[in-house]
């Protein structure tokens, strides 16, 4: 018999020798069963002509200061996510999501831009120094505070393959999200939190017509909503990012009193937070039932995401160490799911680290359409691992935080010293190790988070390998991504000042 070739759609043509006619039926049933499997993803992930499956609408929930076990589903005993937890539930959760930074400005250009701080240069929210100067050691890198419009995004790319696009909520990139691929901005400016809290005036573009009693988190949902009623005979992508959870910690006055009665839970009891959250698990109840009677649920892929860890001062992280602002894990690991009907096996959890800049490459498979040609891209697309295809990357990622900001609440036990949340540094993690390099005093810190997900053992000393391998390619990343570095003393900084307030602060 002479020798057979059987041709792989998706990884192109395979000889295969042989003379056995039963063997070789064997290997064409086995390449027809893979070609089947493998059409089935590729055609939900939207990788199929738009003859066969249209591209499927996408909507964003990027909440702000929303902390790691938040939600129901990651093992709040105190706030309630009812909706966010069904929605977990049909879709993949990722246990050791990442925001590219411990506070909102760099986290969302990271995820805008899909690339990593040095690349962007938006390292803080602001410009200037934060904390007193006679604390600093070294002059903070100011970076820049508007993320450059010749960077695309990944709305840019939605509205390239045929997407209607909106941002719902806050921006903090610019003045107006529009320039950045956004046909609709409702609420998006420069501002960081409500500009007169969540209670009107809300004195943000498009909701200036707001009744007093209106909560903002309320009508934001609502704009959602009517955003896709008015899209929903054609593809769209909704970048719904809300100012909730972020300070002033107003509370949804309707709610209360019902949170006031309930019993404290050991972890959450922050009554005016549980009403904040429930406002916008509320609201995606809402937006999911409107999705639903449009016929728009087979077609609509959800991702849940947060842009850093919880306030310090009205949640809890644990068992992980830090809030915002810091790099331990409280401070930079998110709750994050993807619900893709057709794609996602319902009830699924990766424990892969994941982060920011993966967004940009995810999406962009998603729609089906290219990454910006000639733009550098960091991130890893996730759809091999919500398809099932793989169970894990062979990557480090990494954080670069050349500034400063100062202490916030929790400082003792959360914080790496009382008078500053995070000082200058850089992180990387691999696996199951993560090191800290800081700038003032080239202090190293080496945890394996699979034994210590509190990071409370500093393994550096004792793990000099590991140390040196992790601090080598963290240096060769700085090189490689031309990352600014504080070097330059601070004429201000006064040791003797320092040293006096690190006393006062850490006496019992």
């Amino acid at each position: 018999m002479a020798s057979a070739q059987l041709i792989s759609p998706s990884r192109g043509r395979v000889k295969i020798y042989g003379k056995n006619p039963r063997m070789l039926t064997m290997i064409r049933l086995l390449t027809l069963t893979v070609f089947v499997v493998s059409s089935l993803c590729f055609t939900a992930a939207g990788l199929a002509n738009d003859e066969q499956r249209p591209r499927p609408n996408i909507l964003f929930i990027y909440l702000d200061d929303f902390g790691w076990k938040d939600t129901g589903f990651m093992g709040s005993d105190f706030f309630e996510t009812p909706n966010l937890d069904r929605l977990a539930s049909q879709g993949m959760v990722f246990t050791d999501a990442y925001s590219c930074a411990a506070n909102c400005a760099p986290a969302r250009a990271c995820l805008l831009s899909g690339q990593y701080t040095p690349r962007h240069k938006i390292f803080n929210v602001g410009t200037g120094p934060r904390g007193k100067a006679k604390f600093r050691r070294l002059k903070h890198v100011p970076g820049v505070s508007v993320l450059d419009t010749n960077i695309k995004t990944w709305a840019q790319s939605a509205q390239q393959a045929g997407y209607t696009t909106a941002s719902v909520g806050k921006w903090h990139l610019s003045n107006d999200p529009r320039p950045y691929g956004f046909d609709v901005n409702v609420g998006g400016t420069h501002s960081g939190s409500p500009p007169r809290g969540y209670y009107p005036p809300h004195n943000v573009p498009g909701l200036h017509d707001a009744p007093e009693d209106e909560y903002l988190t309320d009508r934001l949902s609502n704009e959602a909503i009517n955003f896709i009623e008015s899209n929903a005979k054609k593809p769209w992508l909704l970048y719904l990012t809300h100012f909730a959870v972020h300070t002033p910690l107003n509370a949804k006055r309707e709610l209360v009193e019902k949170y006031a009665a309930k019993e404290k839970g050991k972890l959450h009891n922050h009554v005016a937070m549980a009403t904040m959250i429930q406002a916008v698990d509320d609201g995606v109840g809402d937006i999911i039932a409107t999705i639903e009677r449009l016929s728009l649920a087979d077609n609509t892929i959800v991702i849940f995401y947060s842009d850093n860890g919880g306030y310090g001062g009205a949640t809890d992280m644990a068992p992980l160490r830090g809030y915002k602002g810091t790099y331990y894990e409280g401070g930079i690991r998110v709750p994050f799911f993807v619900k893709w009907p057709g794609a996602v096996t319902e009830g699924t959890t990766s424990a892969e680290p994941i982060t920011g800049v993966d967004l940009f490459p995810t999406l962009c498979e998603m729609m089906s359409t290219p990454l910006p040609e000639g733009q550098i891209c960091d991130g890893r697309s996730l759809v091999p691992i919500l398809c099932g295809d793989v169970k894990s990357f062979d990557r480090a990622i990494y954080w670069h935080f050349p500034a400063y900001l100062q202490a916030g609440g929790n400082w003792k036990s959360e914080a790496r010293d009382p008078l500053f949340r995070t000082r200058p540094c850089s992180i990387i993690r691999e696996g199951d190790w993560k090191l800290h390099h800081y700038y003032e005093d080239d202090g190293v810190e080496l945890y394996n988070l699979r034994t210590d997900i509190g990071e409370t053992t500093n393994l550096a000393v004792i793990e000099p390998e590991k140390t040196n391998g992790l601090l080598t390619k963290l240096r060769a990343w700085r090189v490689a991504t031309k990352a600014a570095e504080p070097t330059e003393l601070n004429p201000k900084f006064d040791a003797v000042a320092e040293e006096q307030a690190r006393r006062g602060l850490t006496k019992d």
